[in-house]
């Protein structure tokens, strides 16, 4: 049986339980007709890259599908006819990948690796003048470099 990825973009409006729920309509067009959804991974919102019927942003799901072409027909025309539905990209494939997508490893290691600290000058600044305080003579330095050690006086 052939194996197809299918990804879609929901309208921002509709929740993600609405989202699911296209995705489970997909899932039972699939089984009425021999197909199966075997991978499903909701991206999340994210913005678009252009405006699409007013859009600026969506909702992403990707589907990893078994299933006849017949029946990805059938799909396709589904989605095409999904008012809550922008946009949709069916792609045959050799295999199913199960390890999570690109995408997914992508947020899950922004999360992980947290604060990292503010950032090194770089060749542009912050478009803020250097305050005055920043130049050496105005720099905190400790007590010996002020006054440095009188000679212990002695008695001749």
């Amino acid at each position: 049986m052939p194996l197809y990825e299918c990804v879609f973009l929901a309208r921002s409006e509709v929740s993600p339980q609405q989202v699911d729920a296209i995705a489970d309509q997909v899932a039972s067009v699939l089984a009425e007709r021999g197909g199966q959804v075997r991978k499903r991974e909701y991206w999340g919102l994210r913005g678009l890259a252009y405006r699409i019927k007013k859009n600026r942003k969506a909702h992403y799901m990707l589907l990893g599908v078994a299933a006849e072409p017949a029946a990805m027909q059938e799909v396709e025309r589904q989605l095409r006819l999904n008012e809550d539905v922008l946009r949709s990209l069916t792609l045959r494939v050799e295999a199913i990948e199960e390890a999570p997508s690109a995408i997914v490893a992508k947020r899950g290691e922004e999360r992980e690796r947290g604060f990292r600290g503010p950032r090194p000058a770089g060749r542009f600044g912050s478009g803020r003048a250097p305050r005055a305080d920043d130049r050496e003579e105005f720099r905190a330095r400790s007590r010996d470099e002020v006054e440095p050690a009188a000679p212990a006086a002695t008695d001749e």
